[in-house]
């Protein structure tokens, strides 16, 4: 099985090669930023697994992560990120089988159990993730805490800007902005730029004049 490592971090990926050397008739190849993964998968006419840092690589949103996964119906994905909201999560395993979830922090083993069960197109799902899951819901606080350069951010997201209009105007790589914003979205419990905005709106961030010019 050929696995494709989709995360911008050396450290990781280096991780990912050591497990995979481990793993019989696994194969690995390198993607650096979406462009190039997809051109990859274009290309495959086997089945596949993508190892994706969800909230490092330039995928927009959860819609087109979607769009990916019915697009190439042959790869598995292993989203493998540092944290994942709980609304995310769910609505990713709820929406295609081929979804696997797994957080930078599970041990060695587990990680491994991941990519022997991708390799056998069968979904896994981290003890801590499933854990968080099953827990009860938490009671929303009034004010969530945003950084200084988050709050700026999302005030640029509710006035309609882009991505790499964000990045041109803070003079900032739009894989920084891509990270400010998927932190953003964590962090309100927000799954797009929509309801970002109306977030912004409600908390005073954006003056409702401003916003309809």
């Amino acid at each position: 099985m050929k696995f494709f490592l989709a995360d911008p971090q050396d450290i990781t990926r280096a991780g990912l090669m050591h497990v995979l050397s481990g793993i019989d008739e696994a194969t690995y190849r390198q993607a650096e930023d979406k462009a190039e993964l997809v051109e990859q998968l274009r290309h495959q006419t086997e089945p596949v697994v993508v190892v994706l840092d969800y909230t490092l690589f330039d995928i927009n949103d959860i819609d087109e992560l979607l769009i990916l996964a019915e697009v190439f119906p042959k790869v598995h994905w292993v989203v493998f990120c540092i944290d994942l909201t709980n609304d995310f999560v769910r609505r990713l395993v709820a929406s295609a089988p081929q979804f696997s979830v797994l957080l930078k922090e599970s041990p060695l083993h587990e990680i491994r159990q991941c990519l022997l069960y991708a390799q056998r197109r069968q979904r896994f799902i981290c003890q801590r993730m499933t854990e968080q899951l099953l827990a009860p819901a938490a009671v929303p606080e009034d004010n969530i805490p945003l950084t200084k350069t988050e709050t700026e951010i999302l005030k640029d997201i509710a006035l309609g800007l882009t991505t790499k209009e964000i990045a041109e105007r803070r003079f900032s790589s739009f894989h920084t902005v891509n990270t400010h914003r998927k932190n953003i979205f964590r962090k309100l419990g927000v799954n797009n730029a929509h309801e970002a905005t109306r977030y912004a709106l409600r908390a005073g961030l954006v003056d409702t004049a401003e916003y309809y010019i």
